[in-house]
Order: structure tokens, then C-alpha cells, then sequence
């Protein structure tokens, strides 16, 4: 079992925190496998469990049951596998290859390489952070943030790669864009994301480069 600490949330929840995003994915499948939460929300280093209503749990004794749960092994975690096309024609591409010292081509083959892991979900909504992004290739925020990020993009930053699900304001750089749609409102649940699926970036084209 993960060492945590935790604190009231509500009337039924609390926000445990742990050291590493892995304590975070254990504690998540050995929740949402017991049968404990009404919802189990993983952060980096959080994750907000709430007990289910019926089962009238105060935080102490919400952390005390949870203390008490097996480990739960990933193939019992339902993971699923996503692959996304992505055409790499983004507009950092070549300020990445700059600051790493790489070919653009080489930071193309670099982030399409992994198998990434669905970290957590937010900054907006269904927003996914992939980990497992290749160290070579991890660069800065953008110093100063776009004030509108076309719906598709596929960026990294902080140490992670993922997809905006919808048009918004965003700091991370820029490798790409894929068609698929990861967001939908009226669906339970409406991102096609769970913490810990595994996903696969498929590079599909990318963008003409001038010849010298």
C-alpha cells in the first residue's frame, strides 16, 4: 500500500496525497475495484475520493477502509488501448528541435516512439495528460501562453503529451493535430480517457518542408 496523507473533502470525501503519479494509479484501481467511491478523481500527485452515498463513510473511516484494500493488478483495471492518428505539421516543431538539438524528424520519431499512459484528465475539460514522454524531447512551457488552441492539437509540456479536446487558451507547444474526437458532453462518461489506458500516437503526415 502507497503511503498518503489525507484531508476532509466534503461530507464524504477526502484528498489523498502521495509522492509519485504511480502511488496515485495504485490507489485509483484498488479504489474504483472495491467498490468504496461514488468517484475517484487521480491528479499527479491527488486523487479525490468521494464514498458512495448508500454506504454513509466519513473521511476517517473512508481512509481507514482504504488502507485496508489489495493491490489490484492493471489487467484487472480494464485498460484499453488508443491509437491516434496524428498529422505532425505543428507550429513548435522546429523551436523543439532548436532547444533539444534534434532533427525535426528525430523529435517527430521520438514522440510517436512510446507507449504513453493516460496520467490524469483536466486543465479543461477532458483534457488527457499522456506520461511516458521521451526525456530527450521535454522542453519549457511556452514563456508567454496562446490565447486560442485550435481543437485537435496535440501538445507536450511539463513533462507531458496530450490532446485539446476542444478550442481553448494553452501554454503547452505544439507537434500536431489529429481529427479524432476524444470530447463529448452528452456521454457517461464524455471523454474517451480513463486514468491508466495506454496510447499510441500513429504519425500520418507531416508538414512539407522547404528543400534548400
Amino acid at each position: 500500500m502507497p503511503s498518503f496523507t489525507w484531508r476532509r473533502y466534503g461530507e464524504h470525501g477526502l484528498l489523498i496525497e502521495v509522492a509519485e503519479l504511480a502511488d496515485v494509479h495504485d490507489l485509483h484501481r484498488r479504489v474504483m475495484f472495491s467498490g468504496l467511491a461514488r468517484e475517484s478523481v487521480p491528479g499527479a500527485t491527488t486523487l479525490y475520493v468521494e464514498a458512495r452515498t448508500e454506504l454513509q463513510l466519513d473521511p476517517a473511516t473512508l481512509a481507514a477502509r482504504i488502507c485496508e484494500l489489495p493491490p489490484v493488478a492493471t489487467s484487472q483495471a480494464n485498460v484499453r488501448m488508443h491509437t491516434i492518428p496524428v498529422r505532425y505539421d505543428g507550429p513548435d516543431l522546429e523551436n523543439i528541435a532548436a532547444l533539444t538539438g534534434l532533427s525535426v524528424e528525430e523529435v517527430i520519431l521520438r514522440h510517436s516512439a512510446p507507449t504513453y499512459t493516460v496520467a490524469f484528465v483536466g486543465f479543461s475539460r477532458g483534457f488527457p495528460y499522456f506520461a511516458g514522454l521521451d526525456p530527450s524531447i521535454i522542453v519549457p512551457r511556452l514563456a508567454s501562453p496562446r490565447t486560442l488552441v485550435p481543437k485537435g492539437s496535440v501538445g507536450m509540456g511539463a513533462g507531458f503529451t496530450g490532446i485539446y479536446p476542444e478550442s481553448s487558451p494553452g501554454g503547452w507547444r505544439l507537434l500536431g493535430t489529429t481529427d479524432m474526437e476524444f470530447f463529448d458532453p452528452s456521454k457517461d462518461p464524455p471523454t474517451a480517457f480513463a486514468t491508466g489506458d495506454l496510447v499510441r500516437f500513429v504519425s500520418t503526415a507531416t508538414r512539407s518542408r522547404p528543400t534548400t
